[in-house]
């Protein structure tokens, strides 16, 4: 059993405890940090999980395994290296890190340290994405012409001016740190390198001053094209759709899968509910207790990020950008 402490117990933090507390037999949370205390006292006093103020000491702890971060992302890079200085093994939530370089170095930390370090992108453990994955890699859709991807949500409208994601540093291209760096990784894991970005980015609805309107192109190493976007300030849309020369397929809302063949008959599957969170996290455990492969590779993890930082530097300028 991996003993891991929560590091940041705002909602995510919340969630991916709940995924796995008295549900795992592989993982589960012995201490919590957060800045608050007061704001998690409750929550953390219900799963009878020792909770603090000092990432310091959890890092100290001989009884700790592992750390799992639910912070705010300008923090990742530091938190992961002083994690790895500590010989404690690291999961971390999307984004990574806001530069490849900080993407690079944190790879590096935990090779020199030996430990695990695992991103949360948690879409490539859900079925209907392996389902997807397996019907691009079979060739039933042939050769693959373009995709279009979609992570949108109404957290903008509902950002505090004093939160922090409301700083613009927090939340470059508006939601792509939080829904659209998603699409980006489920993008990389289906199809490879993305090679080149042309993204707009703009303020539309929300009262604070981030970005609720980003949408972008996107050339890939493959020859193939495709389309993200992600609004900040609409109802909740999860969408993944391929178009190939023998048919296109479609994830809707994580859950629905369809395939359309441009000959024969329609298929549809409705995968049912399925924790992603438990299933990310376990996967993190297995390969700290077995070496299992971790499915996300570091070299994907830190194109992701350089994908990421093409993307505001597209916004930024409004010119065409070249990934790395």
């Amino acid at each position: 059993m991996i003993r891991a402490a929560i590091v940041g117990l705002g909602r995510w933090g919340q969630i991916m405890v709940e995924s796995v507390q008295g549900k795992s037999e592989t993982i589960q949370f012995t201490a919590g940090v957060t800045r608050t205390v007061s704001k998690a006292a409750a929550f953390m006093e219900q799963h009878a999980i020792p909770l603090g103020g000092d990432y310091a000491a959890v890092l100290a702890d001989p009884d700790i395994d592992a750390i799992v971060l639910a912070t705010p992302h300008t923090q990742h890079a530091e938190q992961i290296a002083q994690a790895a200085a500590a010989g404690k093994h690291v999961f971390v939530e999307k984004p990574f890190t806001l530069t490849a370089a900080d993407a690079v170095a944190s790879v590096k930390a935990a090779e020199d340290a030996n430990i695990v370090l695992s991103l949360g992108h948690n879409r490539r453990f859900m079925p209907s994405w392996t389902e997807l994955k397996n019907r691009i890699d079979s060739g039933s859709l042939g050769t693959i012409l373009h995709a279009e991807t979609n992570f949108s949500g109404s957290g903008g409208l509902q950002y505090r001016p004093d939160g922090w994601r409301a700083d613009r540093s927090e939340s470059p291209a508006g939601g792509m740190g939080g829904m659209g760096i998603h699409m980006v990784d489920t993008l990389i894991g289906l199809f490879g390198r993305i090679t080149e970005v042309h993204c707009v980015s703009i303020r539309r609805a929300v009262a604070i001053d981030v970005d609720d309107t980003t949408s972008m192109l996107l050339r890939f190493e493959n020859g193939m094209t495709g389309y993200l976007g992600t609004f900040n300030a609409t109802v909740h849309t999860q969408t993944v759709r391929v178009f190939g020369s023998k048919g296109s397929a479609e994830i809707r809302q994580e859950r629905n899968f369809e395939f359309r063949p441009v000959e024969g008959e329609d298929e549809a599957i409705d995968f049912g509910p399925f924790d992603k969170e438990r299933a990310e996290l376990e996967a993190f455990a297995a390969t700290i207790t077995d070496g299992a492969p971790y499915p996300l590779p570091a070299a994907e993890a830190i194109h992701g990020i350089e994908v990421f930082e093409a993307i505001i530097r597209s916004a930024e300028t409004g010119e065409t950008v070249s990934v790395g």
